[in-house]
């Protein structure tokens, strides 16, 4: 089912379906570099089982399937994890797992769709998210969006023999409205 579309892009909710290419994903080092922390190899049972219980088995997380809308070729997953609906907080997740739709602006779309959903549909006050600091197209990326630095963890990621920060990243839904307004 189709949530959510712009002029290149949909999200539909992930499945249970979606584990195997996953899995694909989960287990590319090149692509899991910039976004998990553990940097793990995985077998096919424990990305099943992470699947089923923490994206798919959360009522604290929301997870979709970005998809290129041409083909309807699945290139990366978006998420909301730590759903907090009494403080209405979010911290949001992406990864684009295809590697040739890197820098092509697939995210920016993808992650637009998601801001729209959740300050205008769920009513979030506020949504926050991490980025490792050598990661300098995702901060472009988030900054463009409207998020800010809120503060970093220090050397708390060991990544190729050396010590990065994690940047804390946030955006209020009166900031989103007000830029989206200032776009129109």
């Amino acid at each position: 089912m189709i949530l959510f579309e712009s002029a290149r892009v949909k999200l539909r909710k992930m499945t249970k379906d979606d584990t195997v290419l996953y899995h694909t994903w989960r287990n590319d080092q090149e692509i899991m570099r910039s976004t998990n922390p553990s940097l793990d190899v995985y077998s096919p049972q424990d990305t099943q089982a992470f699947v089923e219980h923490v994206i798919l088995g959360s009522a604290s997380s929301k997870s979709y399937i970005l998809l290129e809308k041409e083909n309807e070729t699945p290139i990366g997953v978006l998420g909301l994890i730590n759903i907090d609906y009494k403080n209405q907080n979010a911290e949001c997740i992406i990864d684009i797992g295809e590697k040739k739709y890197w820098g092509q602006g697939y995210g920016s779309e993808g992650m637009k769709l998601l801001l729209g959903y959740c300050f205008n549909e769920m009513n979030m006050h506020r949504l926050s998210l991490r980025v490792f600091s050598f990661n300098e197209r995702a901060i472009r990326l988030y900054k463009s969006l409207g998020f800010q630095q809120e503060g970093l963890s220090k050397e708390a990621l060991f990544r190729e023999g050396k010590w990065h920060d994690i940047v804390h990243m946030g955006l209020l839904q009166r900031d989103y409205i007000e830029m989206q307004q200032r776009l129109e």
